[in-house]
């Protein structure tokens, strides 16, 4: 000890372990699984980014895809969901992996929130509670649908409820509601919930994604709008055309802080991407607010980078 303060240094790495000395303490180096899919191991740009940066910040970090096989989810500290890009192929088998997994070690985010959003009908609830939103219809497997629930100015989007990367999703010109009836009772066929939203045009000025970690602003990019042909189902479509970086206004900020206010969590998540578009105001709105998997854009952002390994070796070390 010297004038109060302990000395604390951290000392190279030996076998996957890293030593700190703290007033004669010794301690491992926090066991981290970022979790990913067999897509996100062959896909995710961001991933092998996240596990070097944080083994270069001391901790013992790996990515591992939440279906391995014989994956001891039990021996790590923390696990961080990073590109389970197939999770809404299979809902019911990975939302049962989150609760198994959340009762072994600390999952992040946390396995109530992955529930809540991993249906899009979390957009009535932020509604309600006063967060501007895209207009958002469901219809329920079971109930019907007639051609008035299409008839929007500047046509519709046609959506499942659960889904990622747009799939079987389309949007439809005004005039053309069969055709959007009938792409939503396919969905409802196969016992999946339909969601119909008005279609922005100004959404060709470019989606806004806002990312946040534990709650503080971090970046953000613009894209290229992904339905870009009416009338098409593609689900091989590239999911984040013509991203660049992107300075948000103040309103887009206040609104993106509104949405992430309204999640019914007391805890600050670790990451969150607030996806928004222009209503014909041009005042934004909430399209999709991504808790589970998001691409975070850390490629190229090295800052961005940083912040994240942050986020993550805070909670590492509670």
């Amino acid at each position: 000890m010297t004038g109060g303060l302990a000395l604390a240094k951290t000392l190279p790495s030996h076998k996957g372990r890293v030593w700190r000395v703290t007033t004669g303490e010794r301690m491992s180096a926090a066991r981290i699984a970022v979790v990913t899919s067999g897509f996100g191991l062959d896909e995710d740009v961001d991933l092998p980014l996240i596990v070097d940066a944080l083994r270069a910040d001391g901790s013992a970090a790996e990515a591992v895809a939440w279906d391995a096989d014989r994956a001891a989810w039990a021996g790590f500290d923390l696990a961080v969901i990073r590109s389970t890009w197939d999770y809404a192929e299979r809902p019911g088998e990975f939302l049962a992996w989150v609760d198994a997994t959340a009762r072994v070690t600390r999952l992040w985010n946390p396995a109530p929130v992955v529930r809540w959003n991993i249906d899009k009908r979390y957009l009535l609830q932020l509604a309600e509670r006063g967060v501007p939103v895209v207009p958002t219809h469901i219809i329920e497997p079971g109930g019907r649908c007639s051609e008035g629930d299409f008839d929007r100015a500047d046509g519709v989007v046609v959506k499942p409820a659960v889904s990622a990367g747009a799939c079987d999703t389309a949007r439809y010109e005004p005039g053309r509601h069969a055709d959007a009836m009938r792409h939503a009772r396919v969905l409802l066929d196969q016992g999946r919930v339909v969601v119909i939203q008005p279609y922005l045009p100004l959404v060709e000025e470019g989606e806004r994604a806002l990312v946040f970690f534990s709650g503080c602003f971090s970046h953000a990019i613009r894209k290229d709008p992904v339905l870009t042909e009416p009338g098409v189902i593609d689900n091989f479509r590239e999911v984040h055309p013509g991203v660049a970086p992107y300075q948000p206004t103040e309103a887009e900020i206040r609104t993106a802080l509104g949405a992430l206010a309204a999640i019914p969590s007391s805890r600050t998540l670790m990451f969150a991407r607030v996806d928004l578009a222009l209503n014909e105001a041009r005042e934004p709105v909430v399209m999709e607010l991504e808790l589970i998997e998001p691409n975070l854009f850390l490629q190229g952002n090295p800052r961005a980078l940083e912040r994240f390994v942050e986020a993550v070796a805070a909670e590492s070390r509670r």
